[in-house]
């Protein structure tokens, strides 16, 4: 409890003195602040908490139905978490020759993903689009995660003796990871444009997806 004096003019124009008391807690927050503080929370559970929510962002892109959460709280773990992999898994698979693998490679794919959502995201913007620059890359770096996955499996098939038969269920799944980032992308970001704009922005975003897939299918050669 904390008290106060408290000192007004009475009717007659004198003083009237006297202690007001306000109650207070322990667990009590200013109105704005969160109810917790990570300054002071233990390290592990920060990690924990940014990796669940990243495990949450990734489910709603394998099931596009639930909109606000990729827009509201966004972060760029996961698409840099993406990018690397992707990267890694494609650096130095389409080319018999030393001196064009590795850090080439490797850093076309973190430029065509960066870069390319930075475009798409200009698009939108330029279209009169009602989403932050950040929220946008935000949704089409976690809408690469059916591409990552349609990589996996690409990756997976090559252990075994290539045929055309091998090839065209590579491209199939190439294919639907095309298709399902397209699609949650467009569930995420459709809103933010005006009706008759939104074919215009859904343009780009398929045109990047489709790049990306496209290395899927002609990097994963051994």
């Amino acid at each position: 409890m904390d008290s106060a004096k408290l000192e007004m003019f009475d009717d007659v124009g004198g003083y009237v003195e006297g202690e007001m008391t306000i109650p207070t807690s322990q667990n009590s927050t200013k109105i704005g602040e969160p109810d917790f503080n990570t300054l002071d929370e233990p390290i592990r559970e920060t990690i924990l908490r940014d990796v669940k929510a990243v495990g949450i962002k990734f489910a709603h892109v394998l099931f596009p139905k639930e909109k606000k959460t990729l827009l509201k709280e966004w972060d760029l773990w996961g698409p840099l978490f993406l990018c690397t992999f992707m990267a890694m898994s494609l650096q130095g698979s389409s080319s018999t020759d030393k001196s064009k693998t590795g850090d080439p490679q490797f850093a076309e794919v973190f430029v065509i993903v960066w870069v390319g959502s930075m475009i798409v995201t200009l698009n939108s913007k330029l279209l009169g689009g009602n989403i932050s620059f950040l929220q946008s890359v935000c949704v089409l770096g976690y809408c690469l995660l059916p591409t990552t996955v349609a990589l996996i499996i690409c990756r997976i098939i090559l252990f075994v003796e290539q045929s055309y038969i091998l090839f065209f269920i590579r491209f199939a799944v190439s294919m639907v990871g095309f298709a399902w980032a397209t699609y949650a992308s467009t569930i995420f970001l459709g809103d933010s444009q005006k009706p008759g704009r939104k074919l215009l922005a859904v343009y780009p975003i398929g045109l990047f997806y489709f790049i990306i897939s496209w290395l899927v299918i002609s990097h994963t050669n051994t």
